[in-house]
């Protein structure tokens, strides 16, 4: 049986995979849990294109390390290879065929990966950290974009030590999200800068941020002909806005909506609010993931603006999440993200990556938003 390329779910809710499973907090949804895990806290998870056949996993992590893991159909993974920078693996992407992996770190530096050969390369350089990572396809070039703290937006040919381009940016990358011909970057200071990658990129727009707490997170959404059209952005203060670029009529069309609270919306009683750690879109029905330092995961369909489901609370934050080319499988991480301080770090906790069905779950549903 294919655990993946089938719309059923796992099976019965109470086993596992691996037969019978006990309630254990580390996994209440009962997913598969990806072997070798890091041994920090992951802070990217991204899957193989559709270009390449089967489903790959790379995640990097506060440990120094980026690795790769290949899924199989019946939900076993398999580690493959891994590769280290000298500082924490901040991000991490493929390029479009499927043959290198591009990580940016810490040590200021991005490196590219070639996995057949498992070779990798510093390509890129900043003064800073390098928080955000992308490979751009274009129809007249490629490369790579690196976003870091010391305010520059970069992008890199991959064989040259010089960037072809370096924008200035008001504040440091915080976040980022490419679809080509789309980039958004979310900085500090509550900074929101939309590019255009056409020809070759240049900023297009600086919008007045629609949340009021630190950005945190951000991911760009298509219209039905699967062009870039929007994005959603997340903040620490457990709140998702919606933002479309050139909307009809933006003061209907663009919202906001909390998530990863305590008490849902009851308003009460005082509320925990957490951060969102990440957002992304399901590759076919264009509903969402959300995850937080609840630990939790919720799926939304923005436009019938309802929630779809939200999982069982994890014993630890859920820090990075994606899914794979069809959509098929979801995957998210559960490792400590410091957002409670020193204090709840507890080393003797193991980093996991569990891998879902997201078959029939993200599908959207056609009820009304209740309670936003």
């Amino acid at each position: 049986m294919s655990l993946f390329g089938t719309t059923s779910g796992f099976g019965a809710a109470t086993t596992g995979v691996f037969g019978s499973t006990t309630t254990d907090s580390h996994n209440p949804m009962k997913d598969v849990e990806v072997t070798s895990p890091p041994d920090d806290s992951i802070s990217c998870l991204a899957f193989s294109p559709p270009t390449m056949p089967g489903n790959f996993l790379i995640g990097g992590s506060w440990a120094n390390d980026v690795r790769c893991w290949e899924v199989q159909d019946n939900g076993q993974t398999v580690p493959k290879a891994q590769q280290m920078h000298t500082g924490p693996v901040l991000d991490a992407c493929w390029s479009d065929d499927g043959s290198k992996v591009f990580t940016a770190s810490c040590d200021k530096t991005a490196k590219m990966w070639d996995l057949n050969s498992n070779q990798a390369m510093q390509i890129a350089q900043h003064d800073g950290p390098i928080k955000a990572i992308h490979w751009i396809k274009a129809p007249n070039y490629s490369c790579i974009m690196t976003g870091s703290w010391d305010k520059t937006l970069k992008f890199w040919d991959t064989r040259s030590p010089n960037p072809m381009m370096s924008l200035q940016m008001p504040e440091r990358c915080y976040c980022a999200d490419v679809v080509y011909p789309m980039a958004v970057v979310a900085t500090a200071e509550r900074g929101l800068i939309v590019y255009q990658l056409e020809n070759q990129p240049s900023e297009f727009r600086r919008i007045d941020s629609p949340l009021k707490h630190q950005h945190r997170c951000v991911a760009i959404f298509k219209d039905k002909q699967n062009k870039p059209t929007g994005f959603a952005l997340g903040s620490i203060e457990g709140r998702v806005a919606i933002h479309y670029i050139n909307p009809p009529n933006p003061a209907k069309d663009n919202f906001t909506f909390k998530c990863h609270r305590s008490n849902g919306t009851n308003t009460t009683t005082p509320q925990d609010i957490y951060a969102v750690n990440a957002i992304s879109f399901h590759p076919v029905h264009g509903t969402l993931a959300t995850v937080g330092s609840d630990g939790r995961f919720s799926f939304w369909d923005k436009d019938a603006r309802t929630k779809l489901k939200t999982s069982e609370q994890l014993d630890q934050p859920i820090t990075a999440c994606c899914f794979n080319h069809n959509g098929n499988i979801f995957a998210y991480a559960s490792s400590y993200d410091w957002s409670k301080g020193h204090e709840y770090y507890n080393p003797q906790k193991k980093n996991y990556i569990f891998l879902r069905n997201a078959a029939e779950e993200l599908k959207p549903r056609n009820k009304k938003w209740v309670g936003i």
